[in-house]
């Protein structure tokens, strides 16, 4: 049998990180397996559903390099479907209509939680013959089982049962007839032959009761593995104060889509005390009996950390289309200046992310270099001068711009005029950059350029 998973976003607000990692496990498992990995827009709250949460989902994911091999179905595009589906259950008294009013439902409520029960339905409709003269439109009940219990073969959390007493009957369609959601889920998993649920322990609740109607409906049920929520630093339910915002934010904040899954992935899982993992690593690793069952820690310095690994070891070349996207953002015309991939190669070691190695890089594509009044004070003073000019004419002859023949210029300078290495060196990085911080010089100034490296040592040279 061919393994199927699913991602089933609703699309009421942003993917966050804690979607992602269900996403993720998902993709991997299915990945994993030789299976199919299908998305699915969960969009029946109408009022609360939006095209642009829809559209930053499928940003989201496509950044991730999270591919899907079938949707994204929608299932405000099914709503016949599944009226059908419901009227069946009906027809077959697996399912009934409740005429009960929220009068009823509000005095039945308040009665139970003042006796300290569990609120409830109490099956009012469940046995009615003929439908009582009202105009009030019902709204349709499963009939859930009245004794017998569920069991759910976790495959994160173990064997959990629910006692069928427990559960009454649930809504399966709104008086508008609109389905809801535990209707729609189970429907949609049965005909798109889903062999594995992987998704937040939130959902553990409704699995009992999704059981019921795909047995009623004669569906064979899935597994289930339900995936642990994550926390904040400080144990609490993660807000935005954590970083529980959209993914599309760590994309505008720099951060490589690899580092973030690398990090995700370890979030509840584990593979020996490996920490750093390739795509290909995690689907070849990937269990769900490894995932952990207790609630995991979001810690931003070390997706920080592991940002910065990535940085330094991915190639070049895919860094540099991101980071011309950070340098988009910033305003950063890259189309005069070095290759984007030569600058990633020159700054990895220096940034955290991408937003940070964009903001630091300004100066090789800029035509003005913008001073640190700090920096020019301390190293561009009058008994440089005579160095710097010698500097700036050797340079502005020289006929191959590498590298290693810009470092033996300055080697050369500062062997002439007896002078440290760095004290020749870092007037002329504060001369071409503007700061004291970049990398190598003899690199800096070699991508700044010949022309562009020379007339800001001119420049300096006016200001000394």
């Amino acid at each position: 049998m061919t393994t199927r998973t699913r991602f089933a976003p609703s699309p009421t607000g942003y993917l966050h990180i804690g979607g992602v990692r269900t996403a993720l496990f998902s993709w991997l498992y299915a990945r994993k397996h030789g299976g199919q990995f299908i998305l699915r827009i969960e969009d029946t709250d109408r009022e609360r559903s939006t095209q642009a949460a829809v559209d930053a989902i499928l940003e989201g994911m496509k950044w991730l390099g999270l591919d899907h091999d079938e949707g994204p179905f929608y299932q405000t595009q099914r709503f016949d479907h599944y009226r059908d589906t419901i009227k069946q259950l009906v027809a077959s008294g697996k399912a009934y209509y409740c005429y009960c009013s929220k009068e009823r439902l509000e005095t039945l409520r308040n009665t139970q939680l003042a006796n300290k029960e569990k609120p409830r339905y109490d099956g009012h409709c469940r046995h009615l013959m003929t439908p009582p003269q009202t105009d009030m439109s019902p709204v349709v009940r499963f009939k859930n089982p009245e004794v017998g219990e569920v069991v759910v073969k976790d495959l994160i959390k173990g064997t959990v049962i629910f006692n069928n007493r427990e559960l009454d009957d649930l809504i399966i369609a709104r008086s508008d007839s609109t389905p809801t959601y535990n209707f729609t889920v189970v429907v949609d998993d049965w005909e798109m032959q889903i062999t594995h649920v992987i998704r937040g322990d939130d959902h553990l609740n409704n699995t009992p009761r999704q059981i019921n109607i795909l047995q009623a409906l004669g569906a064979k049920v899935p597994q289930y593995a339900h995936v642990p929520m994550i926390l904040g630093s400080d144990g609490q339910k993660l807000s935005k104060r954590h970083g529980a915002v959209s993914v599309l934010n760590y994309k505008e904040d720099g951060f490589l889509p690899e580092a973030l899954l690398n990090y995700l992935v370890r979030l509840g899982w584990s593979h020996g005390d490996q920490e750093i993992f390739s795509i290909q690593e995690m689907i070849d690793f990937f269990e769900l009996d490894a995932v952990n069952s207790a609630p995991s820690a979001f810690n931003l310095e070390k997706l920080l950390w592991l940002n910065q690994h990535h940085i330094k070891t991915g190639r070049p070349e895919k860094i540099a289309e991101h980071l011309r996207f950070q340098c988009d953002l910033l305003g950063i015309d890259t189309s005069q200046g070095p290759p984007l991939a030569e600058v990633v190669k020159a700054q990895a070691e220096r940034a955290k992310t991408l937003k940070e190695m964009a903001q630091n890089s300004r100066y090789f594509f800029t035509q003005e270099v913008v001073y640190d009044e700090k920096a020019v004070q301390k190293n561009l003073t009058p008994d440089l001068l005579a160095p710097l000019t010698d500097l700036c004419s050797r340079l502005e002859t020289l006929e191959e711009w590498q590298p290693e023949k810009i470092h033996g210029v300055i080697h050369a300078i500062a062997e002439q005029y007896q002078l440290k290495l760095g004290k020749i060196a870092q007037p002329l990085r504060v001369a071409v950059t503007g700061s004291t911080v970049s990398p190598p010089i003899d690199v800096t100034v070699h991508l700044i350029g010949q022309q562009r490296s020379v007339a800001r040592i001119r420049q300096a040279l006016n200001r000394i």
